[in-house]
């Protein structure tokens, strides 16, 4: 029995296998960071290599994997991110995990 697949079915397959190449190409809203325990953790999704890391957002592999996403041309997207979970959880520490960054110098050029 064939069936005829839908437009956004192919769509999302060219768009993933367009990804295998190196290129971004992404269907939607996709979200870096998925806050975990009040803040203490999050995972940090990772476009440029496909990857998720379950991350202390105090340390220096968190603040390095967004360096990296910052340096592929993420910065703005991920500090709007920071910004809305700042203001949606004010006590799990997304201004100080912001502040952070920008005092390592993360989003910068």
């Amino acid at each position: 029995m064939a069936s005829n697949t839908s437009k956004t079915a192919r769509a999302s397959v060219r768009a993933g296998q367009a990804g295998q190449g190196g290129a971004l190409s992404v269907l939607g809203e996709f979200k870096y960071l998925i806050p975990l325990n009040g803040g203490k953790h999050a995972y940090v999704r990772n476009l440029t290599n496909g990857k998720t890391s379950h991350l202390r957002t105090d340390s220096d592999a968190f603040v390095e994997e967004i360096r990296v996403l910052a340096g592929a041309g993420h910065a703005t997207k991920i500090r709007a991110e920071l910004n809305y979970l700042a203001s949606e959880f004010p006590g799990d520490g997304w201004d100080t995990t912001e502040k952070r960054l920008v005092e390592a110098g993360v989003f910068e050029g």
